[in-house]
């Protein structure tokens, strides 16, 4: 068959841009340098930014769009090349994110369900009330939940100009700089990005907002072990985790896989220690009674046999799950649970000062893709 340029151009008005709505062609994004050699075709797309999160969704569309309207024999597999503005600020990634911060420390989780979210957001409030400056960013992308426990769901999101560069201002409440993916999607829908995407824009919330300067930068991880995690060790020298679980045997199990991700060679992040949620029940009415309906002191004995610091073990209060849902984290209050997280920020900045002092700075993973 022959391939002319206008059969590319139609195939291309088949691929929307994800940020608009609006084809490739009509957005100008197709360079005029298409090239046709046989069944082979090259050409580029201009993107306004190097760090566009949806380059590789739509390069992919776009060979699929072509092979679809043009002929499935059209080479055109990793023949699109991706062109940037020329002084695009954004092209060249900074050398060092986050320059201004002193310490990242990551708060994971084996798995869902064991309130890891909950520790994030009142670890970062309990630092920011003992007069430390505090940023959050909600890297769960597939279920960011800190907008809601923050009380903060319907903030947009506004840019300003620093040093030439446009950055996105976070959010502020409770005296933490918040950024979240919940920001820039729809609460009510699930979020079905490629493995890719997600990873692209979670680097903006990093590379691309103006943190300014923070004590601690708390990232509230995605359960299990993902591209996420991968993402954020290779963008970021990530000081310490702190690894979430319950007393529960199979919570225990997958907080054990996840102590192990960070201290794999691959990955080499210290653990700071283990925090142990919903440690035990306390009614309200009786503040010095324990029930421990999810057992006892797991999280304490797999920190000790992991040779892992135990930072803290939180009960399980009805206020806890009341202040999170009306976006007023617990440890805004005076109370049985306001305390333990104030004296998990003290623990956590325990264990920061010693790592810092018998440790080097953790250093960004640099993988082949």
């Amino acid at each position: 068959m022959t391939i002319y340029p206008n059969l590319i151009l139609d195939a291309l008005r088949t691929v929307r841009y994800p940020g608009t709505g609006k084809d490739l062609v009509t957005m100008g994004m197709v360079e005029d340098d298409i090239r046709i050699d046989g069944n082979r075709v090259s050409f580029s797309l201009i993107f306004p930014r190097a760090t566009d999160p949806f380059i590789k969704s739509v390069v992919r569309a776009s060979e699929v769009a072509i092979n679809t309207y043009v002929g499935a024999e059209v080479e055109i597999r990793g023949n699109i090349a991706v062109k940037t503005p020329q002084g695009d600020p954004a092209a060249k990634e900074p050398e060092k994110p986050l320059p201004g911060v002193k310490n990242i420390i990551g708060v994971s989780s084996g798995k869902g369900g064991v309130g890891k979210s909950t520790i994030a957001c009142n670890l970062a409030v309990a630092l920011a009330q003992e007069g430390y400056r505090v940023g959050l960013l909600d890297a769960d992308i597939f279920g960011p939940s800190v907008p809601k426990m923050f009380g903060i769901e319907d903030t947009q999101l506004y840019t300003h100009e620093v040093d030439g560069k446009v950055l996105i201002i976070p959010a502020e409440r409770y005296g933490v700089k918040i950024l979240s993916i919940g920001f820039v999607v729809d609460k009510d829908k699930a979020v079905l990005w490629r493995g890719a995407m997600a990873s692209n824009a979670l680097k903006q919330l990093i590379n691309e907002a103006d943190w300014g300067e923070l004590d601690y930068f708390i990232i509230d991880m995605p359960p299990g072990t993902s591209d996420i995690h991968l993402t954020l060790v290779q963008t970021l020298g990530i000081t310490g985790a702190i690894v979430v679980t319950t007393p529960q045997e199979v919570a225990l199990a997958d907080a054990r896989k996840g102590v192990s991700m960070f201290l794999g060679e691959h990955v080499n992040v210290p653990v700071l220690g283990i925090v142990e949620n919903m440690s035990w029940f306390t009614p309200a009415s009786h503040p010095d009674e324990k029930y421990y309906i999810f057992g006892r002191d797991g999280g304490k004995h797999l920190a000790e046999t992991l040779q892992v610091s135990l930072l803290g073990q939180i009960p399980l209060v009805a206020s806890i799950c009341q202040s999170g849902d009306e976006g007023k984290p617990v440890t805004l209050q005076n109370s049985i649970s306001g305390r333990a997280f104030t004296s998990l920020a003290t623990a956590v900045v325990d264990a920061v000062s010693r790592r810092n002092a018998t440790l080097p700075p953790t250093e960004r993973v640099h993988t082949h893709d």
